[in-house]
């Protein structure tokens, strides 16, 4: 990551409410839900192989994390209990996800309202 870039200060994962919560040295702070992780994973069968071959992700409302690999000094492997566990987080992915979480998030709904899902939150 160049020198200019803020990285994490800390990580928390929120088992219970699933939400991933990252502080990063620039004071930037971001809650992260593990819905929203899984449906914007970097990993090819999610987002594709090159532009606009991302696969939409569906039934994923109460997708969880079930555990957090270091990948080196630059990202992180989440791994979710539906199995999922190829996409690698890097930092500037995750700061990027938190600072566009509002449009990103919109998009997303509106994509699954195109496709006809329905989303069902069984908490």
């Amino acid at each position: 990551m160049p020198e200019n870039r803020p990285g994490p200060s800390v990580i928390n994962l929120h088992q219970q409410s699933r939400v991933l919560e990252i502080e990063y040295d620039d004071g930037a702070h971001f809650e992260l839900p593990c819905e929203y992780l899984r449906v914007y994973s970097p990993s090819a069968d999610v987002s594709g192989h090159g532009p606009g071959q991302a696969v939409l992700q569906v039934g994923k409302e109460n997708v969880a994390i079930k555990e957090i690999e270091p990948v080196g000094h630059y990202a992180i492997k989440l791994i979710f209990d539906d199995g999922h566990n190829t996409g690698l987080y890097t930092w500037e992915y995750l700061y990027e996800l938190g600072a566009a979480k509002e449009r990103y998030w919109h998009d997303y709904l509106d994509a699954l309202k195109k496709a006809g899902h329905v989303r069902h939150q069984h908490d």
